[in-house]
């Protein structure tokens, strides 16, 4: 029998889940955990701010499977998880699967690039836990196959990326779907103004919860290396080299890049998978497996993957192509330094790319160690950072817009 003591009990979470995230291998409580958790369990809608690896998704899943496991049973789901991407989706889907074993919930997840058929199966049978990405949801919605008319707990996941890949009136649609009374979780990595907007339309009176708001995690080692855009490659190979017992995770920016950085570390023997919106639905899910369980040891990805995927034991984060829209920057290199872990965050860094570097250092609020690896110098050598970085320039954050804290 759990201890009503435990951690996660004190933050009014029921036996059956405590004894679940103890399976799971959790002790203590991450900090948006104690936070979210019991303002969820009151009721409350919650606007969450919180970098990756900090445990949002137990966040909101663990309350979630308790509230309702209270509620009576309906054939239409109670809770509905909107998320923007399929490998998130399927992720979060995990989770309500193993918080919600000890329980009745049962859980569908529904997302592009997959039969419909299928899916409409399953929501034919009916369930608790929708998890969906925008636009198969609608789809679903606008054929019969599934009404939202008794959500009761509906949450919106990396909100700022559904606004970046233009699903908002998608957001909008879904949300006008569901009950008025419903309780609204919202949760961001970063609080652009079209997400500040979006949580003044959709909820009220909500609890924020700030936790390390436009930073990356403490745990996280940044460093930039300069070098000629023409010998990023060589030196990616180089490093890898160094990091011979290490899994590494590598961020392009488009598709043709990371196919021919695959292509080139398998010509020199490196075990590595790719991992695009180019590649079939099976083919991605298949290269997250590999190297979730060891069997490929760099995984070149594009931005799909920058976001939300919990992949234990990634070690060392290079960002290949220093990412043009700096808060993606916050999501790539929170794939390492997982909850209390540590990892390095490495960007190569070619003239091209100064602007983009200064422009993170100012969202950071800091300056990134500039260090050139020997016999990589580049031809040109980079600009000193700036003065002092500052903040000024980054997106209000929802309290200064009038989104009260509780209290």
């Amino acid at each position: 029998m759990t201890d009503e003591r435990h951690p996660f009990a004190e933050l009014g979470l029921d036996a059956s889940l405590v004894e679940a995230v103890e399976r799971a291998g959790y002790t203590e409580p991450t900090q948006i955990q104690k936070e979210a958790i019991p303002a969820v369990l009151a009721g409350r809608d919650v606007l969450g701010m919180a970098q990756t690896g900090t445990g949002k998704t137990a966040a909101f899943t663990l309350p979630m499977v308790q509230r309702l496991s209270l509620l009576p049973h309906s054939q239409a789901p109670r809770g509905l998880v909107v998320t923007p991407t399929r490998e998130l989706a399927q992720q979060i889907g995990r989770a309500v699967t193993t918080y919600g074993a000890s329980s009745s919930i049962e859980s569908v997840v529904i997302h592009g690039g997959t039969p419909l058929g299928p899916e409409r199966e399953e929501l034919k049978f009916g369930c608790d836990v929708l998890v969906a990405t925008p636009g198969r949801l609608l789809d679903h919605v606008k054929r019969g196959n599934v009404s939202l008319a008794k959500i009761q707990v509906l949450i919106l996941d990396e909100a700022d990326r559904m606004l970046d890949m233009g699903f908002i009136d998608d957001v909008k649609e879904i949300v006008a779907a569901t009950p008025s009374s419903r309780q609204t979780l919202l949760f961001s990595a970063t609080m652009p103004n079209g997400v500040t907007w979006l949580a003044h339309e959709l909820m009220t009176d909500p609890v924020e919860v700030r936790i390390g708001f436009e930073s990356a995690a403490e745990g996280i080692r940044q460093v930039l290396h300069p070098v000629d855009w023409s010998r990023k490659h060589e030196l990616l190979h180089h490093l890898l080299g160094e990091w011979p017992d290490s899994q590494v995770l590598v961020f392009t920016r488009t598709r043709d890049t990371a196919t021919y950085l695959s292509d080139f570390l398998k010509g020199r023997d490196v075990s590595v998978a790719g991992l695009h919106g180019g590649k079939h639905q099976d083919q991605r899910d298949k290269a997250l497996e590999r190297f979730r369980d060891g069997s490929v040891r760099v995984l070149v990805a594009t931005n799909v993957a920058a976001r939300g995927l919990d992949i234990r034991g990634i070690r060392h984060v290079v960002n290949f192509d220093v990412p043009e829209d700096p808060r993606d920057y916050v999501h790539r290199v929170g794939r390492t330094a997982r909850g209390d872990d540590t990892g390095d965050a490495v960007s190569l860094m070619a003239s091209s790319d100064w602007v983009e570097i200064r422009a993170i250092e100012r969202l950071l609020g800091i300056h990134i160690e500039r260090r050139a690896v020997p016999g990589f110098e580049p031809e040109v050598e980079p600009p000193p950072p700036e003065e002092e970085p500052t903040t000024e320039d980054r997106p209000a954050s929802a309290l200064r817009r009038g989104i009260r804290r509780r209290g």
